[in-house]
């Protein structure tokens, strides 16, 4: 069963030929942005030549995945007040990237998470380790997208049948690694830009028709969900429908929680962004930007969830085969009809395919220039080309690993997978930033600790949470193997990152503290960053 026979009134072929549209202009806009993609600064940071307000639109668009449009409406469709507590934890979490991190990652590394760390310590364990740490977070956030992407643009399309599923899958790959062969970072910015451009102009377009339905009238709107969701209705305005069940559910919030306002400054797509503007002043005005767009996208969210409750009902939501994915969706077939199905449909695929492809660059740019360039040849790279020549074969064998991992993957449970990555992110990565960025104690020892450490603790306690096994909606069915209570492990992995960096660093009598001082001087100010100015 699919979309397109679950609701009457759907036209995948309209959808199809606003997809093909989407494509070969973003296409068009990659090839023209690939002539000026010569060296390693231009592949991975475009040259460092977008402004803060351009770089800012590309965060949101790189930021509001599917998840966001999608999952967030639905959310709030079907459990109102809890399912919002995302929006929240979504936004709240770039005030950690604007205060502690943005303008000093800008100004102390060059164009991955690797160089920030491995400043002022031993070079190749730490890049490594980085590598490990960002290959990770960007191949579990790839299958989430990949997987829910291929289900979603199935359902959207009326695709049936294993392999058609798998087909749209490969073809979502496919055009992520043209993307990232052909344009490098300039053409995957431009496509973010497109992307959020449209995301947001649907988003407002179907919020004042929402809006235009109830005349302005906000509570209105709510009384309507209220009336629509039955028994349960009036829950949704209230706090706990879904996390207030029980002790557990309500510290799983909290671990959830954490894990998301303390990912976002830790994910490697996201940081790598702030290299492709001129200076650090142009990097803080760029998250402002990024937190203004996504502010007022959250907002919209808001509107459409209660508004798919009120004008679709959480009946026909839940019966639909996407769930609660398929909430933007129907309400945009209920306000519109086809064409703007079709054209919500489109802008839910260009979501996909701008966020796979910034996932894509930055787990190449990581093997490329900390692996091979820093690890294997120890800095003496043969020419400038020859690095950007690794960086494309990485970006074809991920995008190979994920087009296979999204096809295993797509009848899974992939939330687990997004609160994974955020994790690990959190867990392996914002320790060891932080800590590189403001001890001056800090060393490799307690790095190494910190990001390994991390790392496997935040895997060993998913696989053994109800996510994977023993959960309401677990992985592996039929099976249970779980001893860890919550389905998000960041309430214990992240403190336990951050005791292992410390007790790693006490444990060593290493210590550079002339390395530390250039580094503060550095990162405040700026001098002798690529492309550095006075301002």
């Amino acid at each position: 069963m699919n979309l397109a026979q679950g609701v009457e009134g759907s036209n995948p072929t309209l959808n199809i030929i606003i997809f093909a549209v989407f494509v070969a202009i973003t296409l068009v806009i990659v090839f023209r942005a690939s002539r000026n993609s010569k060296t390693a600064s231009d592949y991975y940071a475009a040259g460092r030549s977008f402004t803060g307000p351009q770089n800012g639109i590309a965060i949101s668009g790189d930021y509001l995945s599917a998840a966001s449009f999608l999952g967030i409406a639905g959310a709030i469709a079907l459990n109102g007040y809890d399912g919002f507590l995302y929006s929240i934890g979504f936004l709240v979490a770039w005030l950690v990237a604007l205060l502690l991190v943005a303008e000093l990652l800008r100004n102390t590394g060059k164009f991955t998470l690797g160089d920030v760390v491995a400043f002022r310590m031993r070079q190749r364990p730490i890049r490594a380790a980085a590598a490990v740490s960002t290959l990770a977070v960007s191949f579990f956030y790839l299958l989430a997208q990949m997987a829910g992407a291929g289900g979603l643009v199935n359902l959207l399309l009326g695709i049936t049948g294993e392999w058609g599923q798998n087909a749209v899958i490969a073809v979502v790959g496919v055009l992520m690694i043209l993307y990232v062969l052909i344009g490098g970072m300039k053409g995957t910015t431009w496509v973010q830009i497109i992307k959020a451009v449209l995301l947001i102009l649907g988003a407002l377009a179907m919020t004042i028709w929402v809006l235009v339905k109830f005349g302005f009238n906000f509570s209105g709107l709510l009384q309507g969900a209220v009336d629509r969701g039955g028994q349960t209705g009036a829950a949704l305005l209230d706090p706990g429908k879904q996390y207030g069940k029980s002790g557990t559910s309500k510290l799983d919030f909290l671990s959830l929680g954490i894990a998301l306002v303390l990912g976002t400054a830790g994910l490697p797509h996201v940081l790598m962004r702030f290299y492709t503007v001129p200076t650090a002043k142009e990097a803080r005005r760029s998250v402002v930007w990024a937190i203004v767009l996504i502010g007022v996208f959250y907002l919209f969210t808001l509107v459409l969830g209660y508004g798919a409750g009120a004008l679709v009902g959480p009946q026909t939501i839940n019966s639909a085969p996407g769930g609660t994915n398929s909430a933007a969706p129907l309400l945009a077939l209920e306000l519109g009809g086809p064409v703007l199905l079709g054209f919500i449909s489109a802008v839910a695929f260009a979501t996909i395919l701008a966020v796979v492809a910034g996932l894509t660059i930055t787990a190449s740019a990581s093997f490329a220039h900390d692996v091979y360039a820093n690890v294997i040849k120890k800095g003496q790279v043969d020419s400038k080309q020859a690095e950007v020549r690794v960086a494309r074969i990485t970006a074809l064998v991920i995008g190979a690993l994920a087009i296979v991992g999204g096809i295993l993957a797509k009848n899974q449970n992939v939330a687990f997978l997004v609160a994974l990555a955020f994790a690990v992110a959190a867990s392996a990565n914002l320790p060891t930033l932080l800590y590189s960025l403001f001890w001056k104690r800090f060393n490799t020892q307690g790095a190494l600790w910190s990001m390994y450490g991390g790392l496997v603790i935040t895997i060993v306690l998913i696989v053994f949470s109800p996510a994977v096994s023993g959960g309401s909606k677990p992985m592996i069915k039929g099976v249970d193997f779980h001893w860890f209570p919550l389905e998000n492990p960041g309430l214990v992995s992240i403190p336990a990152s951050f005791l292992l960096g410390w007790l790693g660093t006490i444990l060593s009598k290493e210590h550079n503290a002339q390395k530390y001082a250039e580094m503060e001087v550095r990162s405040l100010t700026g001098a002798h960053a690529e492309k550095a100015t006075t301002h």
